[in-house]
């Protein structure tokens, strides 16, 4: 704060509203950091993560289930446990959305849910959306973006 006038004030310039601000602070304040500080931020509380598909999602902080991401359930297939932040102690929030981006479920433990409820929003999710993929074993399934691939 002693010397916020000094670092702030290259950042303020043409921002005439607090909206215009917003993603202004963000910047300024990571610019205050060296590139090893921004590296072990960017470890420990990643903007993104990528899951099995390789699709980069947000990582929401501000969400009251935070922090969370939200994925369709065909691309998390194949993955065991919850991913994790904060150095392997922070267990991400998964809204788990249906093909039409829709919240089927949310859960910080994957494995269980995988385990227990998933054979029941399989049965209800294979009458609404027959076209996609809905596998008994989810964990030895093949994580996909879309529709299930033909068969031939």
């Amino acid at each position: 704060m002693a010397d916020l006038e000094q670092w702030l004030s290259p950042w303020l310039h043409g921002a005439s509203r607090l909206e215009q601000l917003r993603g202004k602070l963000v910047e300024a304040l990571l610019s205050r950091y060296t590139h090893a500080q921004r590296r072990v931020l960017d470890e420990y509380a990643p903007t993104h993560l990528t899951v099995p598909t390789g699709t980069r999602v947000a990582v929401d902080y501000e969400d009251d289930n935070a922090p969370c991401i939200e994925v369709r359930m065909q691309e998390v297939f194949g993955l065991a446990d919850t991913p994790r932040i904060g150095g392997g102690r922070v267990p991400l929030t998964l809204k788990l959305l249906s093909p039409a981006r829709r919240p089927m479920q949310i859960t910080r433990d994957l494995a269980g849910f995988w385990r227990g409820s998933y054979a029941d929003v399989r049965k209800d999710m294979r009458g609404r959306y027959p076209r996609h993929y809905w596998p008994e074993d989810p964990l030895q399934a093949e994580p996909l973006r879309g529709l299930r691939p033909r068969r031939g």
